[in-house]
């Protein structure tokens, strides 16, 4: 397995799917073999997808290597919701990197500060008019 380096957070994917032109450019630059998705992100964007759009969808996130939530992802999940006061799917996120020493590709800086937090990657900020 090639070595994995980020780790997709949903709002990169939805910003994608909906045409957010900074997050298309991110995803084509992405060494689809060096990124995964985590099995929240696969079902959070599969529950907003038209069933029409859903085997293009699907192909999109296949590309990507999806890791799974195990026994020791949990626990660390469980004890960063507690220490960090997260959601529990945004634990999950941050443990999936911690334990994989990935980074989480996400422009969640409302939960994920990158200053605060060295796993976090935030590839462009949406401009506000």
């Amino acid at each position: 397995m090639p070595i994995l380096t980020r780790l997709l957070d949903s709002v990169i994917l939805i910003d994608h799917l909906n045409g957010v032109q900074e997050a298309k450019q991110f995803i084509l630059a992405l060494e689809p073999e060096q990124t995964a998705i985590s099995v929240i992100t696969r079902a959070e964007i599969l529950v907003g997808v038209e069933p029409g759009d859903a085997p293009m969808v699907k192909a999109l996130l296949d590309q990507f290597h999806l890791l799974i939530i195990d026994k020791p992802i949990a626990d660390l999940a469980a004890d960063m919701r507690k220490n960090q006061g997260w959601k529990l799917p945004d634990a999950f996120q941050a443990a999936l990197c911690i334990y994989h020493k990935i980074k989480l590709v996400t422009r969640n800086t409302k939960d994920f500060d990158p200053v605060r937090h060295d796993f976090v990657e935030i590839p462009y900020e949406l401009r506000r008019d």
